[in-house]
């Protein structure tokens, strides 16, 4: 058990990424705002973020140029990890704002942002056209 706390107080941004991720997720799910399910959805997409960017670190890592010395000698980052999040940033903006622009036209079409009261009104809608 020592073992287990040890390796987690030494690896503590994992704990954090994972409880981020658990928030987020919880959001999406659990709350009926849809605004609120959006917000989820961000932080469960900066979760991922972090974690990614965080792999991607090497200790005493330098940025991967050509240098004088041997290149299997000098400890370099990888930058794949930090360049398809910088690409995931871009769809997650776009994301959010799409999903914005929809719950604007979700409220004036029902009135309301409820999930539950959306379904509602939405059910009545088509047993009242039956």
């Amino acid at each position: 058990m020592s073992d287990v706390l040890r390796h987690l107080g030494t690896h503590y941004h994992y704990v954090i990424y994972i409880a981020l991720m658990l928030i987020g997720l919880f959001a999406v799910l659990a709350k009926g705002n849809l605004i609120k399910k959006v917000i989820g959805l961000n932080v469960l997409q900066t979760a991922v973020f972090l974690f990614y960017i965080s792999i991607g670190r090497k200790a005493d890592g330098t940025a991967p140029v050509l240098w004088d010395q041997k290149p299997e000698t000098i400890p370099y980052e990888n930058p794949v990890p930090h360049v398809l999040m910088l690409t995931a940033i871009v769809v997650g903006v776009s994301i959010t704002a799409v999903a914005l622009a929809l719950i604007i036209r979700i409220k004036r079409a029902y009135g309301t942002m409820e999930e539950s009261e959306i379904l509602v009104l939405d059910e009545s809608d088509q047993q009242g056209s039956a």
